[in-house]
């Protein structure tokens, strides 16, 4: 017996009650489980409330024949997919492909044979059920269709993603070889994709010497991840630097198959890094050496005035006195000087702005060169055509041109090739964003070139900085390039330097620039005197108002003296119809010179103020009300006088003037 039976229930439909009856035996007694119904309406009805596996359908019967059973039957859907055998008598003249337009799978004639009811019946409960079974089998073949299409277009929004991304993701096997290389990675090192795939990565992306992958292996055989910083190499040579990521990826048996390489850019941030350290470096130098010039400057003030004075006062001693109150005048200036440049360093350097014309400072510069340097050096110069101007000091900026020249001179001591050349740029926000003391605007980029020994990155890392030098002990004071970037920096200009040990250096100044023309203003050297005066000398250095004293009253000014503040404001409330100057320290304990400044001139809104710091520059005083005049510590006697003798003779031309 067939296992179908034991499984399958089947309907019998038919109002001939001896039928049903014989049907019923057979089948029942062939294992099936039998249902009858006598017409159409409870046939449907049965079918509805326990749908069988077969149905026999007599196909003439009162109220709805067996045709209309089967179209309704076929068209419920909790009966549609039930086999429907019709069957019919032999007398009877049946519409066959009718009734199987309506859906029924087979006919069978009476009198029935039951062999061959039994092998119909069986054959298509086995076609529905390997229909059934191919159903179910389409079912999850489109469900698993569904789920495999959804995975590929995750796959392909993943993958898209990879591309999109800036980092640069790399898949590598245990041998190095590169199995993927995506968009990110593209932009990065320069190579395609098409290049990179199946290349040794190490060969692609590592300088000769790789070490650093060594501690790199090592992380990833005990912790399967590592990151850190690495340098690697672009296609076209320049250093990268890299934030990366490393993850051992292992197979399906858990055996390691590949590593997957995250890698994000990082150089500009370095850079920026490098440049702000520098930067906060130097200004804590550069406060440190500010301070102690402040101080140098009280001392040596009144050292060089007093010899000064000793040579004015005595002027017939011996000659050997003479000689030295000539020497403590000389020293005392050469003290005086190294200070200024301390100052330079840490502030930027005052001096007379005009437009100073590039050519004309290399003309001066090449002049120099080829009659004092040795003939080993090449020497060239190269000036771009319609070259704007700088507003600017033609003395410092001089200074700074012939103090890079020396140097690369030094660098050569083979001899070699030296180049300056000088180009209009406008430096954008993007590089001004990558340099921190760029602006925007137009510049004046001059580059001075040496073919000589060149520097590593740690001593280039320092070379801005005071007394920092690479030369012998007793032939460099290391303050010149501190000057050159303190000469640059009150410039509104900065300076960059590329150098490689053995191959040589370059410096690139750049300047603020204009696009016009004019010539220098002469300065005004006459030394004046005096007129019997009264000055106010308000100094907390007791040998600055010493000195100061009588150099005014030696030439024909009458002095008041006050050790600070306070007996500054007693001094001018008491004498305030008869001073015509005050000549202000701005750095004193208790009352400062801004203060006491700010007080006189609640007394006596005309009171005209010189104002005399060895740390304060002059730009930071433009905007205070009354100051007349700027002196620097250490001052001479002349630029005193001088800066007296232009506030009184303006004074005198405009009585009004305050």
């Amino acid at each position: 017996m067939s296992d179908l039976t034991d499984k399958s229930a089947i309907l019998i439909v038919d109002d001939t009650p001896t039928n049903l009856e014989i049907l019923f035996d057979f089948l029942a007694d062939s294992g099936f489980t039998v249902l009858v119904a006598e017409d159409g309406e409870s046939a449907i009805a049965r079918a509805e409330y326990a749908p069988p596996d077969l149905i026999l359908l007599d196909v003439l019967m009162p109220g709805i024949d067996g045709f209309e059973t089967c179209r309704r039957l076929q068209a419920n859907d909790l009966t549609k997919d039930i086999p429907i055998i019709f069957m019919t008598a032999l007398s009877e003249t049946v519409d066959k492909v009718k009734g199987l337009s309506l859906g029924a799978v087979d006919y069978i004639t009476k009198p029935l044979q039951h062999e061959e009811v039994l092998a119909r019946i069986e054959l298509h409960l086995r076609i529905g059920k390997l229909t059934k079974t191919l159903q179910q089998q389409n079912l999850r073949l489109e469900v698993e269709i569904s789920e495999r299409t959804r995975v590929e277009e995750k796959l392909r929004e993943q993958a898209a993603l990879l591309d999109i991304t800036t980092d640069a993701i790399i898949v590598k096997d245990l041998d190095n070889q590169i199995r993927y290389w995506n968009k990110g990675a593209e932009n990065l090192y320069g190579w395609k994709a098409i290049e990179a795939i199946g290349k040794n990565i190490n060969q692609l992306l590592y300088p000769a010497e790789i070490s650093q992958l060594q501690n790199i292996q090592e992380s990833l055989a005990e912790c399967e991840s590592w990151q850190g910083e690495l340098t690697q190499i672009h296609k076209e040579g320049k250093e990268i630097i890299v934030a990366s990521r490393w993850t051992l990826m292992r197979d399906q048996h858990g055996q390691p198959q590949s590593i997957l390489t995250v890698n994000t850019d990082i150089t500009e941030k370095k850079q920026l890094e490098a440049q702000f350290l520098r930067a906060q470096r130097l200004e804590s130098i550069g406060t440190l050496a500010g301070g102690i010039a402040h101080d140098l400057n009280n001392i040596l003030t009144p050292i060089m005035t007093a010899a000064q004075l000793l040579q004015l006062k005595l002027p017939n001693t011996d000659e050997r006195s003479q000689q030295m109150f000539h020497t403590i005048e000389t020293n005392a200036k050469r003290g005086a000087g190294l200070v200024k440049q301390v100052l330079q360093f840490a502030s930027g350097v005052e001096g007379k702005r005009t437009i100073v014309q590039v050519s004309h400072l290399f003309g001066e510069i090449k002049q120099i060169v080829q009659e004092t340097f040795p003939k080993s050096i090449e020497f060239s110069t190269n000036i771009k055509s319609d070259l704007w101007a700088i507003v600017g000091d033609a003395t410092h900026l001089h200074q700074v041109l012939m103090n890079l020249v020396v140097n690369a001179r030094d660098a050569m001591t083979s001899g070699g090739t030296l180049s300056m050349c000088a180009e209009n740029v406008f430096i954008d926000e993007h590089y001004a964003r990558m340099n921190l003391e760029a602006s925007v605007g137009p510049h004046i980029m001059i580059t001075v070139a040496d073919t000589g020994i060149g520097m590593s990155p740690e001593i280039v890392d320092r070379i801005f900085e005071p007394f920092f030098t690479t030369k012998d002990f007793g032939k460099g004071t290391g303050l010149g390039l501190s000057t050159v970037r303190g000469i640059i920096k009150s410039h509104g200009g900065f300076v960059n330097v590329h150098s490689k040990f053995g191959r040589g250096t370059e410096f690139k100044v750049f300047l603020p620039a204009v696009e016009v023309t004019a010539t220098p203003l002469a300065e005004n050297l006459e030394l004046p005197t005096g007129n019997g005066e009264l000055i106010l000398v308000v100094d907390d250095e007791a040998p600055i108002l010493e000195t100061t004293k009588i150099s005014l009253e030696t030439y024909n000014y009458r002095v008041l003296t006050a050790s600070d503040g306070i007996e500054a404001l007693a001094q001018y409330a008491q004498h305030k119809d008869e001073i015509s100057v005050v000549l202000v320290d701005m750095m004193m304990p208790s009352l400062d010179g801004a203060t006491t400044i700010s007080a006189l001139q609640k007394m006596n809104s005309r009171v005209l103020i010189i104002a005399v710091s060895g740390l304060i520059t002059s730009d930071k005083l433009a905007g205070t009300r009354g100051v007349k005049a700027f002196l620097s510590k250490p001052y001479t006697t002349k630029e005193l006088l001088q800066a007296l003798h232009n506030i009184l003779y303006q004074k005198s031309k405009n009585p009004a003037i305050h």
